[in-house]
């Protein structure tokens, strides 16, 4: 029991929010049955590019059924405000902000001002107004407001009012992203996820406690990834009527 989840996500990519949100409110659970997560940024368009898949908007039937999926996954989470931004593949080049967040992860030792940034990145792309974090203003603005605290709701209900980064801290990441190391960092990490085999985002790439390693794809394979990292879970099963329900009947 025990063991490693790699999990590559790109912000602009819904399902890695909600795989990064399903994380989030098992990660105490995980960490308890001896499993470390880590969270790699890499470019959902360079991922569909190298593995010639193809985004759900470019396939219509795809589309069409990613409205029914989109709300069921919802429901998920119902009081995370997520809605989808009105032109995705406009603002679906999130280059910067994930360079922005290689820079923070390889400067900042603790791993939370990481997954916080991200977290905050996340709700500042899939969150009304949306923010267009493709402009380099819009990154600074966001780096700028991340709380200390956040709790995936709003600022507000933040539980401190605290800012994560200084100015000049933002200036600095904002600075850094532009170094070709973090460049090259994203370019590497995209490319190990593609060697691994992958098409799309979320990509897993899950390592057992005997060092066996296999990858899953999407937001909603956690049963298997539970079943292969050999962790006690419940599956989905078919219960019985109620007596509610034999009274409709």
């Amino acid at each position: 029991m025990g063991g490693r989840i790699d999990c590559y996500v790109d912000i602009c990519s819904f399902y890695s929010y909600i795989i990064f949100l399903d994380i989030l409110q098992n990660r105490s659970l995980l960490k308890s049955h001896s499993v470390t997560v880590e969270f790699h940024p890499i470019l959902l368009g360079a991922i569909n590019a190298g593995s010639g898949n193809k985004p759900p908007w470019a396939l219509p039937a795809k589309a069409i059924y990613g409205l029914y999926e989109g709300r069921r996954v919802l429901g998920r989470f119902p009081l995370v405000p997520i809605q989808f931004p009105a032109d995705l593949m406009s603002v679906s080049l999130t280059v910067l902000p994930l360079r922005a967040l290689h820079f923070i992860k390889r400067t900042y030792p603790d791993p939370e001002v990481f997954t916080t940034t991200l977290h905050y990145f996340f709700h500042s792309f899939w969150a009304p107004p949306n923010v267009n974090m493709t402009r380099p203003e819009n990154v600074a603005k966001a780096l700028s407001e991340v709380p200390a605290v956040f709790n995936g709701i709003s600022v507000g209900s933040a539980a401190s009012d605290r800012r994560l980064f200084s100015k000049q801290e933002v200036e600095a990441i904002m600075n850094g992203a532009g170094f070709q190391e973090m460049k090259d960092l994203l370019k590497e990490t995209t490319q190990r996820a593609l060697d691994q085999g992958a098409f799309g985002a979320p990509w897993l790439w899950a390592t057992n406690d005997a060092g066996v390693s296999e990858p899953f794809f999407g937001s909603d394979r956690f049963h298997f990834v539970y079943k292969f990292l050999g962790l006690p879970y419940q599956d989905v099963a078919l219960l019985p009527p109620t007596d509610e329900n034999k009274a409709k009947l």
